[in-house]
Parts: structure tokens; sequence; C-alpha cells
């Protein structure tokens, strides 16, 4: 078993899973309290059919991936490494901005779909509120996957048990029996996550390097291969630990670790920096 990759794959489920999960619960929740249980199952098939849309698509992208040549497959390795750090970089600032507003628009669009009689409209409310979450984790863990190489069944069976986990935690929240502070909760997972898209990052470049498509920068800047490999054949769990799940390297490349380091910098600092209150909006002085 490999105890990075495993927890890699976990905390990207639980995290995306438990967005999903709370989505889905304010929804079923605001239906219960107006007496509307009766939807139910229209919410559930339509969050099912984004789940398994997500699906189909994480396994087209990983299959595409294996079925390429040199340096087709580099390419495209690079390509989907940088689309999920990308992907999850935005996720984190957009959760980070409207976190504190979600609950209510979501409860409004709800509002709007029983207003129209429209029971297909809750079904594609619910749709849509998880199918950009699916797609993200669909992403990213295949960009995760192509980092791992053989080790890629332990970032699917992480995701799985971190997307029950999720579950549960759902139906904690709709039942009101378990309590969550979702802020700390978003705040220390996404700094994890900021980690992990670093890694993603640097993993590409290096893809990029190995083939020349990036001339300059593929100089080895140290060499921790005596002490901290990150290959298996080392027999170092620890380093096949920060391997999988940050993308660590042994013997890092100057462009490699130069742009691990920026992002990860940049990123923390701006995630972590405290929001500024909105300010209120001014009325005008009557005519």
């Amino acid at each position: 078993m490999d105890l990075g990759a495993l927890s890699s794959g976990l905390l990207t489920g639980l995290r995306e899973g438990v967005e999903a999960a709370l989505i889905i619960a304010i929804i079923c929740a605001y239906l219960a309290k107006t007496g509307n249980n009766r939807h139910f199952p229209t919410v559930l098939a339509g969050a099912g059919l984004a789940i398994g849309l997500s699906v189909v698509l994480g396994i087209v992208l990983y299959v595409s991936v294996g079925g390429l040549q040199e340096p087709y497959e580099q390419i495209f390795e690079a390509i989907t490494l940088f689309a999920a750090a990308a992907v999850v970089t935005w996720m984190l600032f957009w959760m980070r901005r409207q976190a504190r507003s979600v609950k209510g628009e979501l409860q409004a669009a709800v509002d709007r779909a029983l207003d129209e009689g429209s029971v297909l409209a809750l079904a594609v409310l619910a749709f849509v509120a998880v199918i950009r979450e699916g797609l993200e984790t669909s992403l990213f863990l295949v960009g995760q996957a192509n980092s791992a190489d053989q080790n890629a069944i332990w970032i699917l069976i992480g995701a799985l048990i971190g997307l029950a986990i999720a579950t549960v935690l759902g139906v904690g929240f709709y039942q009101g029996s378990r309590r969550i502070n979702l802020a700390t909760f978003f705040r220390w997972t996404g700094v994890g996550l900021i980690f992990i898209a670093a890694g993603l990052l640097s993993v590409g470049v290096h893809e990029l390097i190995e083939i020349n498509a990036i001339p300059f920068g593929g100089q080895t800047l140290f060499d921790l291969s005596g002490v901290l490999p990150h290959s298996a054949d080392g027999g170092n769990i620890v380093g096949q630990f920060l391997r999988a799940i940050f993308g660590y390297s042994s013997t890092p490349e100057v462009l490699t670790f130069a742009v691990w380091l920026t992002y990860v910098v940049v990123v923390l600092y701006l995630f972590l920096r405290p929001m500024k209150p909105t300010a209120p909006a001014t009325v005008g002085a009557p005519a």
C-alpha cells in the first residue's frame, strides 16, 4: 500500500466531496423545511447524473493519457497537471469568497424552482451544483494519478474513502446531528491542497524539461537521494509519501523547484490573508 498516494486521494475526495455533499444537504434541508420532501428523488437524480458524467470524464482522460506515445504523452500529462493545478487554485479562491453566501443563494434558487412549479428545475439545480465539484475532482485526480504512475490505484482508493466520509458528513449536516466548523475545515484543507497543486505544477514542468520542450532550468539543484529518495527503489517510505502528495523530488531541477516555491509562497499569502469586509451599499438621499 502506498500511504502517500492514499492520503493524497483521500484529501482530494474529502475536500471536494464535502462541498458537493453540503450543497445537496442544504437543498434537501430547505425542501424538508418547506414541506417539499417529495422532490428529494429529483434532487438526488440530478446529483447522481453529475457524478456519473464526472466519473466518465475522469476515465476518458486517464485512458487517453496512457494511450499516447512520447513525446505526446509527456505533453498531455503536463497539460493535465497544469489544468488540475489551475482548477484547484480557482476553486480555493472561489470558495474563499463565496462560502458566506452560498447557502442563501442555493435557497433562493430552490424558491425560484418551486415558484415556477418545475420539478426539472430542481434536478438541474442539483446537477449544476454538483457537476462543478465532480469535474474538478476528476481533473485533479487524473493529474495526481499521472504524477503517481504505478500507484494511481491508491489515489483512487483514497478518493473513494474521502468521498464516503464526505457523504456521511453530508447526511449528518442534513440531520443536524453533526456540527462542522466549515471555515476551519476549508481553511486547513485548502492549505494542504495548495501544496498538492504546487507539486502537480512542478511535475508538469519536469515533464516538459524531460522532452526538452523547456530548454533552460534543467540542471539538478541538489541531490538528496542518499538521504530522502523519492523512488520506491530507495526504500524510504517518507520520500514516497512526500512524492505522492506534494510532488517531492530528491533531485529537483532548478526550474521545477523555483516554480514550486514561487507558487507556494504567492498562493499561500493570497489564500491566508484576511478578507476585506464588504462595504455596505450606499443609499442615495431622497430628492
